[in-house]
């Protein structure tokens, strides 16, 4: 149910904050996630790649993006037509991401231990495989991975998307809701907390990928903290009858 017991809205300050804690209190974890994600994610791209080259074909066509889209969309289609194991390479790293999604359903496991004060176990990363909920994510990411492929190519459609869907997973993973009840849900707490979603998203992108960019190595401790912004959103939007 939506949150109603206070008569006033948690402030972003508090959000964020709740969301720093929680990243800060799992750093370990955040360096196992990313060790592991990375780990298969690349063995995939450098094994296929090897088979099929195809990332030297990729940056020879990335030469021509100073010449404008179409000239370098033209070129990325000459890749695909000369090389036959394109689609299969792209299909093997969706598949791969497909595959790794329900490992960030293991934070959320992890933020409600820490709630409620019990001992953390680095299994606890990998709650999103356990018995059906390995089938129930896979089945929900391949929706939302092909519904954002086709609407990220208005790019303004594909993020309104990743605000539509952002408390599905949750949503399924601790009340056991359907797809489309979550959707119906996360619709009705977008309109209740839309500035506080839209700054805690922006910020929660911004940390994720900063420290890639100042510091290789940070990046692997930065990179799974939108999981921690999306729990602190969802448990201000939402209360949950235990």
């Amino acid at each position: 149910m939506m949150q109603n017991k206070y008569p006033q809205k948690p402030g972003i300050d508090f959000i964020l904050k709740q969301a720093f804690f929680y990243w800060n209190k799992t750093l370990v974890f955040q360096l196992v996630f990313s060790i592991f994600y990375f780990g298969i994610f690349l063995t995939v791209l450098f094994f296929f790649d090897s088979r099929y080259n195809i990332l030297s074909q990729y940056a020879e066509a990335a030469k021509y993006a100073k010449d404008g889209v179409e000239v370098y969309s033209a070129q990325l289609a000459k890749i695909m037509k000369s090389n036959d194991g394109f689609e299969k390479f792209s299909w093997a790293l969706i598949g791969t991401t497909i595959f790794l999604y329900p490992l960030n359903l293991g934070f959320y496991q992890i933020y409600r231990k820490i709630d409620l004060k019990e001992k953390l176990e680095l299994g606890d990363l990998l709650a999103g495989y356990n018995g059906l909920n390995f089938f129930k994510f896979i089945g929900y990411y391949i929706f939302w991975f092909f519904v954002f492929a086709y609407t990220f190519q208005t790019i303004i459609l594909g993020i309104i998307w990743v605000f539509v869907t952002l408390f599905v997973a949750p949503l399924m993973f601790f009340t056991d809701k359907r797809i489309f009840e979550a959707i119906s849900l996360n619709l009705k707490a977008l309109r209740m907390y839309f500035l506080e979603i839209l700054v805690c998203s922006i910020v929660a992108v911004f940390f994720k990928y900063i420290g890639f960019a100042l510091f290789f190595i940070g990046g692997l401790f930065t990179f799974p903290f939108w999981n921690a912004m999306i729990y602190s959103l969802y448990k201000t939007a939402f209360s949950e009858k235990r």
